[in-house]
């Protein structure tokens, strides 16, 4: 009988306290992979220490956060994660970087040959999935994701940029026993388990139309819109004042672009002094955005995860890299509570990002995730 996905959560301070709580909850006798996501404000070396200490013949991967998610709900200052069992499980995993220096085909390359290693392990049509993890301050996540799943073919990318607690300094992937910066870890899993990879995305195109047309795509700034200062054609179109754009005022309104007939958030990070806007993802000019309108956070959420539990019934595990500006809208409209019993009651496990990619595609103010069900499920 193949072992369940385990999971768990520590919220204790003290980093080996921490690691030591998470390794009792996922442990199991033979693991496939180890994943944990946790806050930068640990000590890094001690948790990797604790890791290293408890998981000394594991597959360990991991990022830092803006704050996580677990069985004790959404949290910042703690470590979540899951163990998968190598009984209905396989997975290989690796590193790439530094991503300053990315070359496309390189990546590709890179993707390709992990992808070649799981069919040597995993020979068959089991399920498959990726899952990605990257330097949050990179800005180079387009082209990792983009490159990775031209490597990967068929192998569905789903990934999340790490953070650092809203800070905006360092964020940092863990691989082969140490925290990286500049860097992406790829894990490829084959799984026997019924599987779905899905997106989240609650808003829709207003009718404004915002040309980008001056911007610094290597800074990811947008100097004007429309001939215009960018923050200020940005606060005129969502109907307020410059001086009262924030963080929550831009997780209300983020910008959208349609590609291939698909709305995708480009979330705004910060107003700038110059009177430029910086966004959470590349832009270039001649782009043509759109003011995003939220259509429900919490029900579009209950929709996708209704969606998947009919499809492959009660998930034993979801991975969940849900944006941070998601967090803070869900606090800002009264769902939070609500939204984290969702992710709670479907077992979800993750973090909230810097960003999120899906299939190839870098997003913003999006959950990406990976549902996994039962074997019982599987047999029906």
């Amino acid at each position: 009988m193949n072992s369940p996905i385990r999971t768990g959560q520590s919220t204790a301070a003290d980093p080996a306290a921490a690691v030591g709580e998470f390794f009792e909850a996922v442990r199991q006798p033979d693991m496939a992979l180890v994943c944990f996501f946790c806050s930068s404000q640990y000590d890094l070396d001690a948790v990797a220490a604790g890791i290293n200490r408890l998981f000394p013949q594991t597959m360990v991967i991991g990022c830092t956060t803006a704050g996580e998610i677990g069985p004790a709900g959404y949290r910042e200052h703690s470590i979540a994660g899951f163990s998968l069992p190598r009984g209905s499980c396989a997975a290989v995993a690796d590193r790439h970087g530094p991503l300053q220096s990315f070359d496309f085909a390189v990546g590709q390359a890179f993707a390709h040959r992990l992808a070649d290693r799981l069919d040597g392990l995993a020979p068959g049509v089991d399920s498959r999935f990726a899952l990605l993890l990257v330097d949050g301050l990179s800005m180079r996540e387009e082209p990792v994701a983009q490159a990775f799943q031209a490597g990967l073919g068929l192998v569905p990318l789903v990934g999340g940029s790490a953070g650092d607690d809203a800070r905006f300094e360092r964020t940092w992937v863990f691989h082969d026993g140490a925290f990286h910066g500049d860097s992406a870890v790829l894990a490829v899993v084959s799984t026997q388990l019924p599987m779905r990879t899905f997106m989240a995305q609650h808003f829709v195109c207003g009718e404004e139309r915002l040309v980008v047309t001056a911007a610094d795509p290597a800074t990811r700034n947008i100097a004007e819109i429309n001939g215009r200062p960018a923050v200020q054609e940005y606060a005129r179109l969502v109907g307020t004042d410059a001086a009262h754009l924030d963080a929550a005022a831009f997780a209300a309104a983020p910008l959208l672009v349609v590609l291939g007939g698909n709305q995708y958030v480009r979330a705004i990070q910060k107003a700038n002094p110059d009177g430029s806007l910086t966004l959470f993802s590349a832009i270039e000019e001649g782009v043509v955005l759109r003011i995003g309108r939220p259509t429900g956070l919490a029900r579009n959420l209950a929709e996708q995860l209704g969606t998947l539990e009919r499809e492959i019934g009660r998930p034993q595990l979801v991975i969940a890299c849900d944006c941070v500006l998601r967090n803070r809208e869900a606090a800002a409209t009264g769902e939070k509570a609500e939204v984290a019993a969702l992710l709670r009651n479907h077992r979800a496990v993750g973090f909230s990002t810097y960003g999120e990619q899906y299939q190839g595609i870098h997003v913003n103010q999006t959950l990406t995730g990976i549902a996994v069900g039962t074997a019982e499920a599987a047999n029906v």
